[in-house]
């Protein structure tokens, strides 16, 4: 197959951890033709969707993971995206005005025949952090509000809770407060930007103390492990952004049952790679946009994560 990743840039991967490297370096050993491409490189010419993309050929490797570069690339030409045989949408996060825009020219070349991962549309459709409302039972409880009134009633409802905007990612912008309240008028009034902006609420979960678990479905089937991201010190947040730590487990029965609940569903969305967080046994986000973790858990249990995926992306794109 021919796969265009669009992504960052490249010079920027951690390769000992990135998961969009581990996806390229699987397709690239399988013998795929591996091209890469940022969103700014698709261009709509009135007729077509191209995107100016280069060929790569992988030349690091984990053993040596400061040689510099990681790969070799070939003069960037304008391919239309219906000539590649698959195109992955790995640009992270923020899911700004630009990152949608990103979405529309994508979905222009789908309707032109080509088979976009995962689909935008879909992207668009699942917020991170709203997605969560579709299945309640598996949900601690919440409240999504610009109304600063209604955000202090819960506070003072369930006592300590977890504050968080909606557009954020890595754990940027997540706040707890407790049941003496400190700081919460100064959080609600500059997350909501004085109620102009939409805020997440959530009663606190302690069992975050074992990590904010990553679960993740590939084709709609569960990988076996999650990764815990553990808090570490002071901090509340187990992103790996925010400094958590990354501790690979089995699922537990209650992972399990939501990935085995969401997985189908999400996968005839044409979601192919999806990524579940869920503290104890609560579900807190669903990932659709680039999720991570990859090399995590390959490193740690042995599963070939990345063999999972192009298994998922070659059955996909046949």
């Amino acid at each position: 197959m021919d796969i265009l990743f669009i992504a960052d840039p490249l010079d920027h991967f951690k390769i000992y951890k990135d998961t969009t490297y581990s996806m390229m370096a699987e397709a690239f050993r399988r013998g795929h033709t591996v091209y890469a491409c940022e969103p700014q490189h698709l261009a709509w010419t009135g007729t077509s969707v191209d995107a100016s993309a280069w060929r790569i050929s992988i030349v690091g490797d984990l053993a040596n993971s400061d040689r510099s570069p990681w790969y070799t690339a070939e003069q960037a030409e304008y391919i239309p995206l219906t000539r590649f045989s698959a195109v992955l949408m790995r640009k992270d996060p923020p899911f700004d005005m630009e990152y949608v825009n990103s979405t529309w020219l994508l979905e222009i070349a789908e309707r032109a025949g080509a088979k976009v991962f995962n689909k935008p549309q879909a992207i668009r459709d699942h917020s991170e952090k709203l997605a969560i409302a579709e299945w309640p039972e598996y949900v601690a409880p919440t409240l999504v509000t610009r109304d600063v009134a209604r955000l202090r009633a819960f506070h003072a409802e369930h006592g300590d809770v977890i504050l968080k905007p909606l557009d954020g990612m890595g754990g940027m912008g997540v706040f707890r407060v407790k049941a003496d309240g400190m700081n919460l008028g100064s959080i609600v009034e500059m997350l909501s930007e004085n109620g102009a902006r939409s805020v997440m609420a959530q009663k606190f979960i302690p069992q975050i103390t074992d990590g904010d678990k990553r679960i993740l479905l590939i084709g709609g089937q569960p990988v076996p492990y999650s990764l815990a991201r553990i808090p570490q010190g002071n901090e509340v947040r187990g992103n790996l952004a925010a400094g958590g730590l990354g501790r690979a487990q089995p699922l537990s029965a209650r992972d399990r049952e939501i990935a085995e609940k969401l997985g189908p569903v999400l996968q005839a969305r044409g979601l192919l790679l999806v990524g579940l967080d869920a503290i104890g046994d609560y579900l807190t986000e669903v990932n659709v946009t680039s999720p991570t973790c990859f090399r995590e858990i390959m490193d740690q249990t042995g599963f070939d994560v990345a063999g999972m995926f192009i298994d998922a992306l070659e059955r996909a794109a046949g």
